[in-house]
């Protein structure tokens, strides 16, 4: 079988100018010289809400028709603002990041937007609490404004990413939507099954370029797992690599483990311990050589023959460790 070669494609996203899109504006008004206090009417609200903001001493009132989220979100990018949260003269607001994006430019008005804090806005959203934003996928926390964006980073409940390894796929979302996604647009093998049979060969072996595949998901004890084989330099030295990837948490991950096997001519050479959450990617995984790692020269030595062909057969199997409950001690459970 010949190895295909991988292409990684980067994109910019910076936005210029004429991209920036005419949004309307969350007004606030927090900081400027004048003494009045000025009413601001949202034209995108049927209900007629508005916003009333104190030139003196930057106080904020809400009328409730007007959703506070509404004005926390930002215009540009839709997500919700943390501080420093910036605004124009004219009082539209943007978060920080798409600041740098429209290159300093306000996206409604087309001020220079200079730096502005909006800290009427800033002081509104420490008084809130709002459920995490992967409530719809079973998380039923409940943070404060500034600790929620914290929480969502590592949320159990957060989506995904798409595991296949060798590009940039930026499908998102639960496992049994990944396993569909990995069989129907990555024609991935799908296998029933703790254990597992695999042969490699290559005609050229010198030549080992970085190279990366996901071979099989597993379907086992109710989970899904992804088997990875790997080709790259390790230093100078080209080498062989295969490991074991858990579709799930770490926490759950941690209740299984794995072993994989390679040899010939006599010997052999295997590698066991416990497969990764697919929370890590397979970069991570390869650079901390978290499995079987094969040198080329032994990769041949187990090829057998006159070493000009590359041919490899890792073999494997996936068990789960259970909790003895008379002797309190972890047992294996080997999968039929």
């Amino acid at each position: 079988m010949e190895f295909d070669s991988i292409e990684c494609v980067s994109s910019s996203d910076g936005i210029e100018e004429d991209e920036i899109p005419q949004l309307h504006p969350h007004i606030i008004r927090s900081q400027f010289s004048s003494s009045k206090t000025t009413t601001h009417k949202n034209n995108n609200n049927n209900n007629g809400s508005s916003i009333l903001c104190d030139g003196n001493n930057g106080g904020i009132a809400i009328h409730p028709a007007t959703s506070v989220h509404e004005l926390l979100e930002c215009p540009v990018c839709t997500n919700s603002m943390y501080p420093p949260i910036h605004q124009c003269h004219n009082g539209h607001t943007i978060c920080s990041t798409c600041k740098a994006r429209v290159h300093n430019r306000c996206p409604t008005c087309r001020q220079e937007l200079g730096d502005i804090r909006c800290l009427a806005l800033e002081k509104v959203a420490e008084s809130l609490e709002l459920p995490c934003k992967f409530g719809s996928l079973g998380c039923p926390e409940i943070f404060p404004y500034y600790s929620k964006l914290k929480h969502e980073a590592a949320c159990n409940f957060r989506p995904y990413n798409c595991p296949y390894a060798g590009s940039e796929c930026a499908a998102v979302g639960d496992i049994p939507y990944l396993v569909t996604h990995l069989r129907d647009d990555h024609k991935v093998d799908m296998h029933s099954g703790c254990t597992f049979n695999h042969r490699y060969v290559k005609s050229n072996p010198r030549e080992v370029e970085n190279a990366t595949w996901m071979l099989t998901v597993f379907n086992c004890f109710g989970q899904y797992f992804c088997l990875h084989f790997e080709a790259f330099q390790l230093g100078m030295a080209p080498v062989y690599m295969a490991f074991l990837r858990f579709m799930g948490d770490e926490t759950d991950a941690q209740n299984y483990t794995y072993s994989l096997e390679v040899g010939g001519n006599g010997r052999k050479l295997i590698w066991e311990g416990t497969p990764r959450s697919i929370r890590d990617s397979h970069r991570k995984v390869r650079d901390s050589h978290d499995g079987l790692v094969i040198q080329r020269n032994m990769a041949l030595f187990f090829s057998g023959g006159d070493r000009k062909e590359l041919k490899l057969r890792v073999t494997g199997r996936i068990w789960k460790e259970q909790q003895n409950p008379d002797e309190g001690a972890c047992i294996p459970n080997l999968c039929s």
